[in-house]
């Protein structure tokens, strides 16, 4: 009888098709009240001169989060961010070159860091026709208008626009998108700015403050003009 090592030492995977696997990873941040993406220009065929996400291929020795990380770091030079698994998209012909399957990734940054990060690319806001979690395709404005994206792109943001709207009340993924220690007034932006609504200040600051989640730091904002509010910071290890 055959032991299972001899079996694995005689297998022979060239009789199966075996489809190319990357990984795309849509870097949210938010700016001027709305959410934005970083997106890199294509230089070369296929859809040449639109707009992706960082990505690449899997290396055969990595894992899908190694491979994120990886290639989040040199397509962006962003690295030790907040990112999270997304979704699978595996179009038969997503991309034209050949089948590849693609595990798309978010990943959370507060916006004050890009500008000390080096970060290579484009910041592009996101552009969402739909409402609530109904989810799809969105679309991308730059300085000069309208992006073209490449591939899946536009569904893959979409997604990732949708997660978050759904984990926002639940799940504390909002604190990524700020400073250490914010006002209650920026935290309200984040949720304004992802969700795509206008939110009751009073409301909200219940909400909030009733949740648990924060706790005052005993400072308050400085170099504003008007009386400094109170800098509160997430507390570690709620959810």
């Amino acid at each position: 009888m055959t032991t299972e090592r001899e079996f694995l030492d005689s297998y022979s995977p060239e009789p199966f098709e075996r489809p190319s696997i990357a990984v795309d990873i849509a870097l949210v941040t938010v700016l001027d009240d709305g959410p934005w993406v970083l997106v890199i220009q294509r230089e070369q065929h296929p859809h040449k001169g639109t707009w992706q996400l960082p990505g690449g291929f899997v290396h055969i020795n990595e894992s899908l989060d190694e491979a994120a990380a990886r290639v989040l770091a040199e397509k962006s030079g962003v690295t030790d961010v907040y990112t999270e698994q997304l979704y699978t998209f595996g179009d038969v012909n997503r991309d034209p070159r050949t089948r590849v399957i693609t595990v798309a990734y978010y990943a959370l940054v507060d916006s004050t860091h890009l500008t000390t990060r080096g970060v290579t690319g484009s910041m592009a806001r996101i552009v969402v026709p739909w409402k609530g979690e109904t989810g799809g395709p969105v679309g991308l404005e730059g300085d000069e208008g309208q992006l073209d994206t490449a591939f899946d792109h536009d569904q893959i943001i979409g997604m990732a626009v949708k997660r978050l709207r759904g984990k926002l009340n639940y799940a504390p993924v909002g604190y990524e998108l700020l400073p250490a220690e914010f006002t209650l007034l920026d935290l309200q932006r984040i949720h304004e700015a992802i969700l795509g609504v206008t939110l009751n200040k009073d409301s909200f600051r219940r909400r909030m403050l009733a949740s648990g989640d924060l706790e005052l730091t005993g400072d308050r904002q400085t170099d504003v003009g008007h009386r400094p509010a109170a800098l509160y910071r997430h507390k570690a290890g709620t959810t």
